[in-house]
């Protein structure tokens, strides 16, 4: 976002990579907001992720990012973090005021560069943190996508039903949220989660997307135990291979675990209020992936 002096919108575009180098000198003059999504996500096909890596993209990256920032007096810093900074719930619901548990070197990178954005030594007037979890929407990648073609190509096991709860959200939601996250002056300093709302068990994302792709669910279901030991083999297959197999026991807890959050602060505080659920998307979702497969 540009200041206000006339030049309208940026129109430009720099490629650099934040775990290695800053910003180019004047690449953000006359920039007004900064939005920051870069980093490193989980490699689905990682055995043994390198902690060390996401440490120096997601955290060193966000601290020569915003030191940049200060440098071109940018007035607002929206960083766009992860739910995965406080780890995985059990049963409960969990929101900001929980105690952060994370599980992973990407969670613990995400929640450590939270505390460089939201310190007020980094010389930034205004400084957000934003929380998603699963974001949706068209065209997007990562565990979603691939549970969309096992579901299609009828390679997803029934799973039963044990109440897991999952929260998600929609892309446009979030670009809703960043927006408020920015203009608001009650926004500075905070942490929030953003959610569409709603808790999600496994059983039912698997429902909801047989339906979009007009595939009949099997009234019946794989047992439990059954699926932990598929995926211990897969596990097995992974250590072998020296790549995560398509079934292991992180996939499974993805499937069967629960990551259940609350929206609440950033409905109160700043007016959020989620417009689309998962089953709403899927048609536009599933439209896409079937042009895009032929």
């Amino acid at each position: 976002m540009r200041g206000t002096d006339g030049e309208g919108p940026w129109d430009e575009s720099f490629a650099v990579d934040l775990g290695r180098e800053a910003p180019l000198r004047n690449s953000l003059a006359g920039v007004q907001a900064v939005f920051h999504l870069a980093g490193k996500v989980h490699d689905l096909a990682e055995c043994t992720p390198d902690p060390g890596e996401y440490a120096r993209v997601n955290l060193d990256g966000t601290r020569r990012l915003l030191e940049a920032a200060r440098a071109a007096a940018v007035e607002r810093f929206v960083f766009l973090s992860s739910v995965q900074a406080m780890g995985d719930t059990a049963s409960a619901c969990a929101d900001e005021t929980s105690t952060p548990h994370p599980a992973t070197g990407y969670g613990r990178s995400k929640l450590e560069a939270e505390g460089l954005v939201l310190n007020e030594s980094n010389g930034l007037p205004h400084a957000v943190c934003l929380r998603p979890p699963l974001v949706y929407g068209p065209g997007q990648k990562g565990n979603l996508d691939r549970m969309i073609r096992a579901v299609d190509r009828g390679l997803f096991p029934p799973l039963p039903d044990i109440g897991n709860k999952r929260s998600m959200v929609h892309v446009r939601d979030v670009v809703d949220a960043v927006l408020l996250a920015a203009t608001r002056p009650q926004a500075n300093r905070r942490c929030y989660i953003v959610t569409d709302g709603r808790a999600y068990s496994s059983r039912e994302i698997h429902g909801a997307i047989a339906d979009a792709l007009g595939k009949r669910m099997p009234p019946w279901h794989v047992p439990l135990a059954a699926l932990r030991a598929m995926a211990r083999a897969g596990d097995l297959i992974g250590r072998v291979g020296g790549r995560r197999f398509i079934f292991d026991s992180a996939a499974l807890e993805k499937l069967v675990g629960s990551a259940w959050y609350s929206s609440e602060r950033i409905s109160g505080e700043l007016g959020f209020q989620a417009t689309t659920d998962f089953a709403q998307a899927l048609p536009e979702i599933v439209s896409l992936y079937r042009s895009a497969i032929g």
